[in-house]
């Protein structure tokens, strides 16, 4: 009775390591040597036939296997015992490899997120915010800054203006002004209003035309016309002086090339009878006495001229 109990015990205690072990590597020799399984398990003959291949090729490398376990490796051979089976997929599986994989997971996800807020930021700090604070900007013009602009230039010039030309035109570029306001056209409405401003400060200048007769610098020049080769036009030197005695660039357009620009010093054209006095009027003594070629006061857009003049300038010679 006791030696039965023994026995129990003995069989239900668990394989030693190393059995197990060396179980494993014989059913990893049976899978793998010449496909051995596939062709020879099946029979008693064969199984013992195959156990003693094995048996020969462990003692070539100096393992002693004991029968049991090349029993053992071949039959778990037959149960797939160390084969491994991945497990099948569904919910549970991926809720599990995710878990597993949280820390890796949570990294992109922070990293995207954080490159999705960069992104949107730079957008919106970029482009979306800049463009807002423009439309705002102009909208902003389009209601007060613009329109008290151009009351507040509108009201200088016909002030400051001492003939109709000059109201005429301040009111002529103020409707111009309102009704690009009207419209929503900003960049229209800032043109008319800076044309109110250059009126305004064209009648505010104040000025004198004096010939210039220093030495060295012309104080006339003629010219022979494009379309006339048989022809000359004549042109006094002059240049416009405040009354500081300094020069004041005024605008004056080209009748040559209609190129505008701001000079203090340009030729006027005159008729030949005037530039040949001018000239007498230098060559007597080297100055010109008469040197004072027009006045320009506050309040008018051209200078009134002492010589005749049809009022043609020229900016090069």
């Amino acid at each position: 009775m006791a030696a039965t109990s023994t026995s129990a015990a003995t069989a239900a205690a668990p394989a030693p390591l190393d059995d197990v072990m060396l179980a494993m590597d014989v059913v990893d020799s049976l899978r793998h040597a010449d496909k051995l399984v596939e062709r020879e398990l099946g029979t008693e003959e064969r199984d013992r036939e195959l156990k003693e291949r094995l048996r020969r090729l462990y003692a070539a490398q100096g393992i002693d296997v004991p029968e049991h376990i090349l029993e053992e490796g071949v039959q778990a051979l037959r149960e797939d015992r160390f084969t491994y089976r991945p497990a099948p997929g569904g919910l549970r599986r991926s809720l599990a490899l995710i878990w597993v994989r949280r820390g890796r997971i949570l990294k992109v996800m922070a990293i995207a997120l954080g490159l999705a807020a960069a992104g949107g930021g730079a957008w919106y700090f970029g482009i979306q915010l800049p463009e807002e604070q423009r439309i705002a900007a102009e909208q902003r013009d389009l209601a007060e800054i613009l329109p008290q602009q151009m009351s507040r230039e509108r009201d200088r010039v016909l002030a400051l203006a001492r003939e109709d030309r000059a109201k005429v035109d301040a009111r002529t570029l103020a409707s111009e002004a309102e009704a690009a306001l009207a419209a929503g056209d900003a960049q229209a409405a800032r043109d008319k209003v800076g044309e109110l401003t250059a009126l305004r400060r064209r009648l505010e200048q104040s000025y004198v035309l004096r010939i210039v007769s220093r030495p060295g610098q012309q104080s006339g020049v003629w010219r022979v016309p494009r379309l006339n080769p048989q022809g000359r036009n004549y042109y006094v030197v002059v240049e416009a002086i405040d009354a500081k005695g300094q020069p004041v660039r005024v605008p004056v357009t080209s009748e040559e090339n209609n190129r505008t620009a701001e000079a203090s010093t340009f030729g006027i054209r005159v008729d030949e009878r005037t530039f040949e006095r001018v000239r007498a009027d230098k060559q007597d003594d080297g100055i010109i006495q008469n040197n004072r070629f027009g006045e320009k006061q506050v309040g008018y857009l051209e200078p009134r001229y002492n010589f005749p003049t049809p009022g043609g300038v020229i900016l090069d010679w």
